[in-house]
């Protein structure tokens, strides 16, 4: 017998690093990136690369255009901060 996860794992669509983000820029974006990755303090590199993959998780979204449109409409579903909160404590994670 053998165990099946609950949630089929998928390959992250782009890699939390700067080369997955940089393939998955256009040429335009890509040397944007770049020339902000290299202009910022150590201390600072973290952000722009997490800001960075999000522009690229949005970009090669499949399901952009209808995100985008919800966005602009106002009719993008949301959570508070505090009903994450309560969730993780319940499921025992850390809220930190």
């Amino acid at each position: 017998m053998t165990a099946q996860p609950i949630h089929r794992h998928e390959p992250a669509r782009v890699p939390r690093n700067a080369e997955g983000i940089a393939a998955a820029l256009t040429a335009e974006a890509r040397k944007e990136f770049y020339a902000e990755l290299l202009a910022a303090a150590p201390e600072e590199a973290k952000g722009v690369l997490l800001r960075w993959w999000g522009r690229a998780m949005l970009d090669t979204d499949p399901d952009r255009g209808m995100r985008v449109s919800a966005a602009l409409a106002g009719t993008t579903t949301t959570t508070s901060v505090r009903d994450i909160i309560e969730r993780r404590r319940a499921a025992g994670l850390p809220v930190e």
